[in-house]
């Protein structure tokens, strides 16, 4: 398992490389079928992946992606608006087939998966995105495995103990320290070898600790849903890691965060 785990973990880094590297169009293209898968596997749960809530979904989700990069309208809102009506007209004219909550679960499936993975894009075609957007792998995956190798060496209080048990208030403060160190670290690397002399050092690791801790959000949130509806994985896509929703779960939630705020401070 911890072979497969590994393997598939390298595979993950080298295509993030490639994909995020290339940007443009590539990345948008692949976030877009990121995002379709993820919203089948959350759509799965509510058993709306193949019926019209679902496809309504991945239609509005196609849609949110082609007018990033084609700008076909002035507001993002004209698209949800629209889903919102057509989910609503679903709902009230194939009554009762549909419950209400399967409708709201396809609503929220478009925001929570398809919207906020779309800010990874995003945050690479900043003026500065290029480096910028490497901070959400460090803020959620760094965070992560610097939470697990502190909460492992002196974890005692635990931070959510029903949710997830094995997660500490210790293991909590080191994944956010070592996010910020990570950045520190990777910040200084970048400004060597590609002679970027404007980095902002102290405001990205600031950033990053932000995201770092919001990222532990994303995580126990994915994991409250599976609780709840008492499954283990999204799904088996990669192997080791379970689905999109299982390895993405922290980015999710940091894309968005680390966007905002680079626009905003940076």
């Amino acid at each position: 398992m911890f072979v497969t785990r590994l393997i598939s973990g390298i595979v993950l880094v080298a295509f993030a490389l490639l994909f995020i590297i290339s940007g443009g169009d590539v990345l948008l293209a692949v976030m877009l079928v990121l995002s379709l898968i993820g919203m089948f596997e959350l759509y799965r749960i509510f058993n709306i992946e193949k019926k019209a809530p679902g496809i309504l979904g991945y239609a509005a989700c196609i849609a949110y992606y082609l007018d990033l990069r084609f700008k076909f309208c002035q507001d993002n809102e004209v698209i949800f608006l629209s889903f919102l009506i057509l989910m609503l007209a679903v709902f009230v004219f194939g009554y009762p087939k549909f419950h209400s909550h399967q409708i709201m679960a396809a609503f929220f499936g478009l925001f929570y998966v398809g919207v906020m993975l779309s800010f990874l894009y995003q945050t690479r075609m900043l003026p500065e995105g290029q480096f910028i957007v490497w901070l959400i792998f460090l803020c959620s995956w760094g965070c992560d495995t610097c939470a697990y190798c502190v909460g492992v060496l002196f974890g005692k209080h635990k931070m959510s103990p029903i949710l997830s048990p094995k997660k500490s208030i210790e293991g909590a403060v080191g994944g956010v320290v070592g996010a910020g160190l990570l950045t520190a670290l990777y910040c200084v690397l970048i400004s060597k070898a590609f002679k970027v002399d404007d980095l902002n050092i102290l405001t990205l690791v600031i950033i990053a600790c932000v995201g770092g801790l919001i990222s532990m959000i994303g995580d126990l949130a994915a994991s409250a849903i599976k609780r709840n509806f008492e499954i283990k994985d999204y799904g088996k896509l990669i192997p080791g890691h379970g689905g999109v929703l299982d390895r993405f779960d922290s980015v999710i939630i940091t894309a968005p965060i680390i966007f905002f705020l680079a626009n905003y401070f940076y």
